[in-house]
């Protein structure tokens, strides 16, 4: 069951896994630098509020590449994220070639303790969440 979103941006939607203990993020179209640091900004602020540990990071509609936003993520973002609770962080890749080298590029630059696994299918990515306490 997915509860209404917590934020819809053209580029991004946020829910509430419910019952699953974690965000859901699903990210669509095309991405670049501003759409992944506000973005990034959005969820940060849903962590620090709401207390999640867990996101479900969905790039299956992803359509381009974003490798400008790469280091910033992993560099930046990451130990935010850390820092908000943020534990676990399952990454599904986009069907696009290219756009899949930026979650590989940003999962090289992360830096903090966040562990983040990819994955090529969505419920592969639920059930290795649901399995992390």
């Amino acid at each position: 069951m997915m509860l209404p979103p917590l934020f819809d941006f053209p580029y991004l939607t946020v829910s509430d896994a419910a019952p699953a203990p974690w965000l859901y993020a699903n990210w669509h179209g095309p991405q670049n630098m501003a759409t992944v640091q506000q973005g990034g900004a959005s969820l940060l602020r849903l962590l620090t509020a709401c207390g999640y540990s867990k996101i479900l990071n969905d790039n299956t509609r992803v359509t381009t590449m974003w490798s400008e936003a790469a280091e910033w993520a992993g560099r930046d973002w990451f130990p935010a994220i850390e820092a908000a609770g943020l534990r676990h962080f399952a990454w599904v890749y986009p069907p696009d070639v290219f756009a899949s080298l930026s979650v590989d590029l940003t999962v090289q630059f992360a830096s903090g303790g966040v562990t983040i696994a990819t994955f090529e299918s969505l419920l592969k990515a639920r059930e290795w969440l649901a399995a992390q306490q």
